[in-house]
């Protein structure tokens, strides 16, 4: 059974401007530890915090925020909203729906060109692919975030656009470091597709078929969180290294040294 995430007080209210907002503490480790709570947070992006938002964010005294959106998000949605004394690092990271011409389409794109562009698990499958292919090919900046998170970095709130996906993907990666437990790593994950923390779907028109249930149920696969996607990122490591372990001393450089630091810093 999947383990329940706990919720600690320290997320505080619901934020109004900024979606998929949590506290990652509270999850086990193998080895009977947990994480702190008010350490690591996940979120989708800042651009539409509204005042209240950032007082509570600057109320949890963070140190660093790691911004994953690249340019063309940048140029969607904004700058984050500026915080008192935060560092603010940016990792451009690939959306896993990336390039112009697609985003065009999902926003514009009639029936038909949607069923020609995600039909018959096109979309699912190009989800799970990315996120395969994040594994393999980033590992230089996931290997900068966890050392950055075992130096100085904490407290940190990693996002990207969504907080689902590349922030997803890259707080999975610290809690495997962390040593959490895999099936927690995933129930926390699939958080993500809580209604009140879902991305909401923007699509161009005033028709009805613009947002008509099958145009829902194609799109759905980009905006959902699915355990395949995340199971799919695991089997690569497993199939790429041999396995965790090996994927954090050779993909990620991470010492026994480093990995004491940072469970240090962001274990009970």
């Amino acid at each position: 059974m999947t383990q329940q995430i706990p919720h600690p007080s320290s997320t505080g209210p619901e934020l109004s401007g900024v979606r998929n907002f949590r506290d990652v503490g509270g999850l086990s480790t193998t080895d009977g530890r947990r994480v702190r709570s008010g350490v690591l947070f996940r979120s989708g992006h800042l651009a539409h915090a509204t005042e209240t938002d950032a007082e509570f964010l600057d109320s949890l005294g963070l140190h660093t925020i790691f911004d994953f959106r690249n340019s063309a998000d940048h140029a969607l949605e904004g700058p984050d909203v500026t915080l008192t004394g935060v560092r603010n690092v940016s990792i451009p990271l690939s959306d896993p729906a990336d390039g112009k011409q697609f985003w065009k389409m999902v926003r514009d794109g009639d029936l038909g060109q949607l069923r020609e562009l995600l039909g018959e698990g096109r979309a699912a499958d190009r989800m799970s692919h990315s996120y395969r292919r994040m594994i393999r090919t980033r590992t230089a900046e996931q290997s900068r975030v966890v050392h950055a998170l075992a130096e100085d970095s904490v407290p940190a709130l990693m996002h990207c656009a969504a907080g689902k996906d590349r922030a997803g993907l890259t707080i999975a990666v610290t809690l495997l470091a962390l040593g959490v437990e895999r099936e927690a790593i995933l129930a926390d994950y699939l958080e993500s597709n809580a209604p009140h923390r879902r991305y909401r779907i923007r699509r161009s028109g005033e028709s009805a078929e613009a947002r008509s249930p099958e145009v829902m149920e194609l799109l759905a696969p980009l905006f959902d969180a699915r355990a395949e996607y995340l199971e799919a990122a695991f089997d690569t490591i497993t199939e790429t290294w041999g396995g965790v372990p090996a994927y954090l001393a050779e993909g990620l450089g991470l010492s026994p040294e480093t990995l004491d630091r940072l469970r240090s810093r962001l274990l009970l």
